[in-house]
C-alpha cells in the first residue's frame, strides 16, 4: 500500500529539545512534530540549522491558528504524532516556508531542491506519459486499459507538440523540465506558493527551458480560464488531502480539475498516499456526484452531455516495485491516468 512520504528522519529531535525551543505556544506532541517535520531536505540538506527550524516550526504552528495546550483534552494530547505531521504538510504556510528555504539554497549554492518522490519516479512518470499521449494521438487507445505501449515511436515529437500541458502544484518545476526533454513544448506550471514559482522559473532559465510558463494559482480556487489536454499532478492531491479539511478540499479539487482538463484530454495523478484502486474509487465517487447533479429534470438538451461521467480510468504505471502486506499487493507510489470524457 502507498503511504505518505514524510521528511527524512536524520535530523530528528528529542521532545525535550523541541520543548526548549518552542516554548508554550503549542502542545508537546505538536512541538516535537513541528521540529521533526519542518525541513523538507534534499540531498544537500537545509540551510537552516536545527534550532532555527524549531523556531520556524513554532511560528508556522502559531500562524496556522493551532490551539493552545489548554484547549486540548488529555486524549487529544496523546493523538498520534504522525497525524499531526500530516496536517502540517497540508498547510500553505508550511510550503511557503519550505520553498523560501529551497530558494535560498538555490541562490547561495545553485541547488535545485527536493525532487518529490525521487528522480527515478519523475523519469518514469514523464516517459510513461509520453507513450500514453502518443498512443492517444495515433488513435491507439488500448483495448485493455493497462496496456500502454511504451516502445519508441518515430517522429513522436510531432504528436507531443500539439499537447498543452499544465502541472498543478508544480513546486520547483522539474517535472515540466523532464516533460520538455521528452518532447512536450506547450508547458505551464502553477502553484499557490510564490516561492515555488520563483524557484521553478529560476531553475528553468538556468537549465535552458525559458519557454516553460509559470504562474501563481491555487488549483482549488483557480483563476485559469484555459483548458489543457494534459494535466499533471505529482503529489498535489496528497498534500490537499492532508489539510485539516482534507475531505472537503478533495471534493473541491475534483470540481476544479474537471474544468481544467479539455474534453478528450487526460489527467495523470502520481500519489504516495493513495493506491491506484483508491484513486479510481475516488473518481467514481466524483462521477456519481456530478451525474446526480446533472440529472435535473429541467436540464436542457444541450446540457445532456453532462450526464456522462466526467472521467474514466484509462491506465496506470505497472513498473513500480511492489510488495505484499496483509495479503494485498501494493507499491509506495501510484501513477494513474484518467480520460476526460
Amino acid at each position: 500500500m502507498a503511504g505518505i512520504r514524510l521528511p527524512p528522519e536524520d535530523s530528528e529531535l528529542s521532545l525535550q529539545q523541541s520543548r526548549a525551543a518552542v516554548g508554550d505556544l503549542v502542545s508537546d506532541d505538536e512541538r516535537s512534530v513541528a521540529a521533526d517535520s519542518w525541513s523538507i531536505k534534499s540531498d544537500y540538506g537545509s540551510t537552516l540549522d536545527d534550532e532555527q527550524r524549531q523556531t520556524d516550526a513554532a511560528e508556522a504552528l502559531s500562524a496556522a491558528n493551532l490551539r493552545a495546550p489548554s484547549d486540548y483534552s488529555s486524549d487529544k494530547e496523546e493523538a498520534d504524532a504522525e497525524e499531526a505531521a500530516h496536517s502540517m504538510l497540508g498547510l500553505q504556510s508550511y510550503w511557503n516556508a519550505a520553498y523560501a528555504d529551497e530558494l535560498t539554497n538555490f541562490r547561495e549554492h545553485g541547488h535545485s531542491g527536493e525532487v518529490w518522490f525521487g528522480a527515478d519516479v519523475m523519469e518514469v512518470v514523464a516517459s510513461w506519459t509520453k507513450s500514453l499521449c502518443i498512443n492517444i494521438s495515433q488513435g491507439l487507445l488500448p483495448d485493455h486499459v493497462d496496456d500502454v505501449r511504451s516502445e519508441p515511436v518515430e517522429q513522436g515529437d510531432k504528436y507531443l507538440s500539439t499537447w498543452s500541458v499544465l502541472d498543478i502544484g508544480t513546486g520547483n518545476g522539474l517535472l515540466l523540465q523532464e516533460l520538455a526533454k521528452q518532447g512536450f513544448s506547450d508547458l505551464t506550471g502553477s502553484d499557490y506558493s510564490e516561492g515555488a514559482i520563483q524557484l521553478a522559473q529560476n531553475l528553468a532559465d538556468r537549465d535552458g527551458f525559458p519557454n516553460i510558463k509559470f504562474l501563481v494559482d491555487d488549483v482549488l480556487e483557480t483563476k485559469l480560464e484555459r483548458q489543457f489536454q494534459l494535466v499533471m499532478d505529482k503529489g498535489t492531491l496528497d498534500a490537499i488531502g492532508l489539510h485539516p479539511d482534507g475531505p472537503v478540499k478533495r471534493m473541491m479539487y475534483w470540481d476544479s480539475v474537471s474544468k481544467l482538463v479539455a474534453s478528450g484530454g487526460i489527467l495523470v495523478i502520481t500519489s504516495c498516499n493513495s493506491t491506484k484502486d483508491e484513486l479510481v474509487r475516488e473518481v467514481e465517487s466524483f462521477n456519481q456526484r456530478r451525474i446526480g447533479v446533472s440529472q435535473d429534470p429541467e436540464i436542457s438538451k444541450d446540457q445532456e452531455a453532462g450526464r456522462d461521467p466526467p472521467f474514466r480510468f484509462l491506465s496506470h504505471v505497472r513498473t513500480y516495485p511492489t510488495f505484499m502486506f496483509g495479503g494485498s499487493e501494493g507499491s509506495r507510489v501510484a501513477t494513474v491516468a484518467f480520460l476526460r470524457t
